[in-house]
This record gives C-alpha cells, sequence and structure tokens, in this order.
C-alpha cells in the first residue's frame, strides 16, 4: 500500500487460515438483501442460534461444506448501511470484522451480498468491506428483479475492476448458491483492489492515525487504515461490548485533525462520505446498462394502494380481519380434535389407574393443565403463518411506512413499528430488535410499551375467555373477530397512549426522520414460512412441556394440600389449600375488578407466562367426579368456567367478568422472560420495575372503571 497524493490504491497480501482449521466466513450486507435468505441456503439445518455476549444481538452461525466435503464456517451478522455504526446491531458487523471481539474469531474471509437492483447504494458498505485486506466474494442478489427492472450488469467487468470474484444469485430461488460454494472452496481465492480518491485535505490525516494506529494500538497496517478511514468517517461512534478504546496518542491525533478542519471548516466526514460514493458511482455507470423506462413496475403499482393515505389503512384493516377470521374459522377443526384426544387421554389414565394422588396428578394436573393450553396449538400455527407470510412477501416494511405519520404523533417514528409489530408475536423478540433504533431515548421508549402489543402467549387467554363469553351457539363468529381485534386495538393504542406520554414528559425528545427501504414484492418461499411457523410451534410446545408442565404440577399440588377431612366437593379442597389460602389473600385487592381467589390463583401462577393462566384455570377448576360408577370425561375448560359460581350462587364468568379479563391481560405485565430481557437491553433493574408497575397499575385502573361501569349500567 502508498499513499500519493490525493489518489490511493491498496495492494493486499492474503493471509492463509493456519493448518487444518476451517474457513470462516462473515456474511455482510444491507437489509433487506436476501442475506438470511442466502445463510438459510447455505447451511440448512447446521446453525446455532444465540446472542453476543454483553449486548442482545442475535449471532447465528452455521456450517457448510466444500466441493471437497470440508466443512466452512458461516457467520451471519445483522444487516447495516455502513460500518460507522449507529445502532448496537451495526457496532457488531463493525466489531466483528475488525477483530474487536473476544467472544468471535475474526473472519477470514467475507462474503458481501448486495440487492441489485440497487447496486450503487449496496456498494457503500462493500467498498469500506474492501479495505479491510482480505478475500472478499461479492454476491449480486435478486438478479430475477434486477432482469425485470431493466438493469443489464457486467458482471466479468465488475469483477475485473474489483479484483474479487461476483456471483449472480437467485437466493430466494437457490439459483447461485452452487456457484458460490465452488467459490468459498478455493484455497487461492483472489484478493481485492479498488481504487478511490482520498481528498486532499484528509488524505494527511489517514496516514498520521494508520501510523499511530499500527505503532501505538497494535493494529496491522491494512486494519489500521481502514479503522483510521472509519474514525474519520464516524463522528459519533457507537460503543458495545467489545469495542476497543483508541490509545491516547491516536485519540490526541484524532482530537487535532477535527479540530484543525472545525476551525478550517473542512467537512471530513461528509468529504469521506461523498469520494466513496464518487468512485462507487464511476462504476456503476461502466458496469449497469439500464434499458429505456417502460413506466411504473409491478411493485410501484402495488405501493399506489399498499401505501395510499386511505386505501393502505383499509388494506391493512382487512389483512388483520382475515388474520383473526382464520383464527376462529380454520383452527376449530383441529382445536376440537386435540380437545376430543385430551378428553380421551385423561379418561383412560383414570380407567386404567387405580384412584389415588398419582392418578389426580396425573389427570388434573400434568394432563388438564398442558392439555388446556396446548388446545390452542392450530391458532398459535395460524398466527405465525400469516406473519411469516407477511414478512416474507414484503408487506411489513410498508405497515411500518402506513404507521409512521401515526408514529410521529406520538413522537416516533416507523422504525420503531418495526418492533412493535414484532411484538405481535412475541415481545421478546420485539425487544431485541429495538437495536435497529439510533436515538437512544426512542429505544427505550419502545422498550417500554412494546409489552403492551398482545403477544401469542395472550391468546389463548383471549380465546377462553371469548368462548365463555361468547358462546358459539349464539353469536356469530364475526362478533368474535370483533371482539379480538378490540383487544388488539386497545394494547397498540394503550401502547402510543404512553410512548406520547414518555416522550413529552420522561424522555424528551424530537423524533428523528424515517429513512426506511421497502422491499421488492416477492411470492412468498413456502419452504422458509413453514419452517418459521413450525419453529415457533415448536418453542411454544417446549414451553407447554416444560414451564406450563411444571408450574401445573406445582399448582395442582398446592391445590390439593394440605387434605381438608370435610371437604365434601374439590372446590372445597381447593377452598381449603395452600393455593387457595394465597387466593384469598389477594381477593380484596382484585375483588374490585370482579375476580375472586381462584382467578387470583391464575393471575399470579401466569407471571411465569401468560399462557399458564389457562393451565391453571384447568387445574383449579377441574372436577373429579363419577357416572354410573365410572369416570366421566374430563369436563372442558370453557364449560367449568361458565359454570363457575361465587358462594351467593351468582356466575363467576359473567360477560363483564370476561372481558374485564382480557383488558387486564392487555395492560398488565404478566411475563418474568419479558422482565428479564428488558433487564438485559437496559442494563439496569430501574426501567423493567418501572415498566412493572406501570403497566400493571394501569390494568387496575381500566379494569377496575370497565368493571365498576358496567356494574353501574346494569351489565
Amino acid at each position: 500500500m502508498h499513499l500519493s497524493g490525493a489518489r490511493v490504491m491498496t495492494e493486499f497480501v492474503q493471509k492463509p487460515a493456519g493448518p487444518g482449521r476451517s474457513p470462516v466466513y462473515a456474511l455482510v450486507g444491507n437489509p433487506n438483501c436476501g442475506k438470511s435468505t442466502l445463510f438459510n441456503a447455505l447451511t440448512g439445518l447446521k446453525q446455532k442460534v444465540g446472542n453476543y455476549p454483553g449486548v442482545t444481538v442475535e449471532k447465528k452461525i452455521g456450517t457448510t461444506y466444500s466441493q471437497h466435503g470440508r466443512p466452512i464456517t458461516v457467520i451471519d451478522l445483522p444487516g447495516t448501511y455502513s460500518l460507522a455504526a449507529r445502532s448496537p446491531d451495526e457496532a457488531i458487523v463493525r466489531d466483528v470484522l475488525f477483530g474487536r471481539r473476544a467472544d468471535i474469531a475474526q473472519p477470514d474471509r467475507i462474503i458481501c451480498i448486495v440487492d441489485t437492483t440497487n447496486l450503487e447504494r449496496n456498494l457503500y458498505l462493500v467498498h469500506q468491506v474492501l479495505d479491510l485486506g482480505r478475500p472478499v466474494i461479492l454476491v449480486l442478489n435478486m438478479m430475477d428483479l434486477a432482469t425485470n427492472a431493466g438493469l443489464d450488469l457486467r458482471v466479468a467487468r465488475l469483477e475485473h475492476e474489483l479484483g474479487i470474484p461476483v456471483i449472480p444469485c437467485e437466493a430466494v430461488n437457490s439459483k447461485g448458491v452452487l456457484e458460490l460454494r465452488l467459490a468459498m472452496s478455493r484455497a487461492d481465492l483472489p484478493l481485492p483492489r479498488h481504487r478511490w480518491d482520498i481528498p486532499a485535505p484528509i488524505a494527511p490525516a489517514v496516514a498520521e492515525l494508520q501510523a499511530s494506529l499500527v505503532e501505538n494500538d497494535g493494529k496491522q497496517p491494512l486494519i489500521a487504515r481502514a479503522e483510521a478511514l472509519l474514525l474519520l468517517t464516524d463522528q459519533n461512534p457507537v460503543r458495545v461490548a467489545g469495542s476497543m478504546p483508541l490509545s491516547e496518542r491516536t485519540s490526541a491525533i484524532l482530537a487535532g485533525w477535527k479540530k484543525r478542519w472545525e476551525g478550517e471548516g473542512v467537512d471530513w466526514s461528509g468529504t469521506l462520505v461523498k469520494s466513496r460514493y464518487d468512485a462507487i458511482t464511476r462504476l456503476c455507470a461502466e458496469v449497469v446498462q439500464r434499458a429505456a423506462s417502460t413506466g411504473p413496475g409491478a411493485s410501484d403499482r402495488i405501493d399506489s394502494v399498499v401505501v395510499h393515505p386511505l386505501w393502505g389503512w383499509l388494506v391493512l384493516g382487512a389483512i388483520m380481519t382475515v388474520l383473526f377470521l382464520s383464527i376462529f374459522t380454520l383452527a376449530e377443526y383441529p382445536m376440537n380434535w386435540i380437545d376430543a384426544q385430551v378428553a380421551t387421554l385423561g379418561a383412560w389414565v383414570k380407567g386404567v389407574m387405580p384412584p389415588g394422588d398419582l392418578r389426580d396428578l396425573i389427570t388434573d394436573g400434568a394432563i388438564a393443565g398442558v392439555g388446556g393450553v396446548v388446545v390452542f396449538l392450530p391458532q398459535i400455527l395460524i398466527l405465525f403463518f400469516f406473519l411469516g407470510l407477511l414478512e416474507s412477501t414484503g408487506y411489513m416494511a410498508r405497515a411500518a411506512f402506513i404507521m409512521d405519520r401515526l408514529m410521529s404523533r406520538v413522537g416516533l417514528n416507523g422504525k420503531s413499528f418495526i418492533p412493535l409489530l414484532s411484538s405481535y408475536a412475541c415481545a421478546i423478540p420485539g425487544i431485541m430488535a429495538t437495536r435497529t433504533i439510533e436515538d437512544t431515548k426512542d429505544r427505550l421508549v419502545t422498550i417500554l410499551v412494546a409489552p403492551l402489543m398482545s403477544c401469542s402467549a395472550r391468546l389463548p387467554v383471549y380465546l377462553l375467555m371469548i368462548a365463555a363469553l361468547l358462546p358459539g351457539d349464539r353469536v356469530s363468529v364475526g362478533a368474535k373477530v370483533g371482539l379480538m381485534l378490540l383487544m388488539y386495538a386497545l394494547g397498540t393504542f394503550g401502547a402510543f397512549g404512553f410512548a406520547w406520554l414518555f416522550k413529552k414528559y420522561l424522555l424528551k425528545g424530537e423524533p428523528p426522520l424515517m429513512i426506511m427501504e421497502l422491499p421488492p414484492y416477492r411470492l412468498p418461499r413456502m419452504k422458509d414460512v413453514l419452517f418459521h411457523m413450525l419453529e415457533r410451534a415448536g418453542l411454544f410446545l417446549r414451553r407447554a412441556g416444560t414451564i406450563i408442565l411444571g408450574i401445573s404440577i406445582v399448582l395442582w399440588f398446592l391445590t390439593a394440600y394440605p387434605r381438608h377431612p370435610g371437604s365434601a366437593t374439590p372446590q372445597e379442597q381447593i377452598a381449603h389449600s395452600f393455593a387457595g389460602t394465597a387466593g384469598r389473600v389477594l381477593e380484596p385487592v382484585i375483588k374490585p375488578l370482579g375476580f375472586d381467589w381462584r382467578i387470583g390463583i391464575g393471575l399470579v401462577t401466569s407471571f411465569a407466562a401468560r399462557e399458564v393462566f389457562v393451565s391453571s384455570m384447568a387445574v383449579v377448576f377441574s372436577v373429579d367426579h363419577f357416572e354410573g360408577g365410572k369416570h366421566a370425561d374430563i369436563t372442558p375448560l370453557r364449560t367449568a368456567l361458565k359454570a363457575a359460581i361465587w358462594p351467593d350462587g351468582r356466575p363467576l364468568f359473567t360477560p363483564l367478568v370476561c372481558l374485564t379479563l382480557m383488558i387486564y391481560y392487555v395492560f398488565a405485565m404478566q411475563c418474568m422472560s419479558t422482565v428479564v430481557v428488558v433487564k438485559r437491553e437496559t442494563n439496569s433493574w430501574r426501567w423493567p420495575l418501572f415498566q412493572t408497575a406501570y403497566m400493571t397499575g394501569t390494568a387496575w385502573l381500566v379494569c377496575f372503571v370497565v368493571f365498576q361501569g358496567g356494574r353501574t349500567l346494569g351489565f
């Protein structure tokens, strides 16, 4: 490498991996470029998913194999537009590529995947990666969309200019994956070469910083040069676990140059960025040929309706209506089948085992508790199937665009809606998704309100209460869908209301402008959608087989002991049990909401996981009785709830109580796992405790108003 005036040409020296060590590839690219699809195509099921230590950013590591059967490690890094990090996930990309993290080896080679339809913008990140001096493979993804858009790429010319292998690809159709594996298998992978102009006022600073980074910070020359360019590009670097502080000498040089440029009125960061884009523009002019314009494309024509200020809202509303209508109609038959199998299993166990505590534990504890939750598996599958479809088609980004206008009124922008939208499935990944939000206050506000979005764990509670409130033989499916939509709307507008409150009084700040890429529409890849759906179903069943099973067994013990000799019915036994005693202590607090001590047991146990409320009710209201000397099937939970009464004979689960209980679960913080994740994200117990207090307090106040107001009006 040499520096001559303002023109810089980088020459690279390849460092082969150590003997016997599998090569490690890092997969980098902009968001929505198809990176995850390519990662899945390369690694298949040979993946490990976790988080980087010190920060809740997902880490995916997989294994693929060369043409000779040699294992190759692939690290899927978060999507980023630049190595100048503005958020924790972008900082992870920077730190892994620069070898700053002790918990993961610095990759030997890099695969840059780009959206070919937006080549010029995507090449900015590639341009920065080439500065690192490691072998790079460039993957031109979405070639089919580029062709449809009238773009003709001179791939050979691009290879010649960059000096690296360039692989045309359609990751969603697995086209080009074999060619990529062959390129990854090469031991003599070509090393990059590229030229670009560093402006004359900046070039001396780059040289001085590079020398200091080598001498005082122990950097390799090429890494030092890339670090120097990044330090001068990034005015507000994000520091996370793994980032390395600069030496005093390097910091002094950097501060000295910045002070000098400020006095001279030089915009050093903007100047460097413009210089890179000038080089990229010249390159694209040589390798991209555009056909004559034939009018707006298919995506533009669809967007004219989907993101329209009026029609866009109608489309969003229609999609949500179809989703919930499907949950009630399509899932009815498999739910009934599961319900019947659970009842048959319980009856069989009662028929083959002699009476006693062990049999009661299995039937009234394990089977009733787990069965009461597993019966809702069809609805969970439908929910995640629809979410997978919306994401794979490209509609998710449109929903965020539509919501940006509304989000700006509460002090946030559309970027916050993506984590909130993810929270419909589960608040935990939704909270983790806030790492893409650059502004710290906006990120914290989004974390605080994300659990208000009705997640899939609330779905069993809603469905159970709706079944008790609106029996199928009396009302239409439309009424049930409307009530479900009402619960989701309450959570959504509650989240917006608190976001406005927090931004106005607690975490004041102006919402940043939203810059979001709208990915092209694509037909969904059903394999990926089904894989995502089954993966989430597996997590749901694991929770049912571990957390819910354990809590059901513990709850059975608490309801069965101490034995009360004078109990004539199971309900009297539960009333005198450990659980009943605890519920009666809580009852004065929740009775103004229309809840009794039995519901209180469910509220306490469901803090482990919201859906545990259903299994708790299954255990508390399970009735063991005889008919003709034989044990009858276990009473369906919904029927048992409708039969439950207060001591004075009044029905317990009235329509008003069912509605109030659903509203309680809309607003209350009933998830221990979410509390733990918020603590990890904010690195403090202050915010999760505040979140638990304000959400549970709001739930109590709203439910008090609804129940007492309903009673006053005669409901």
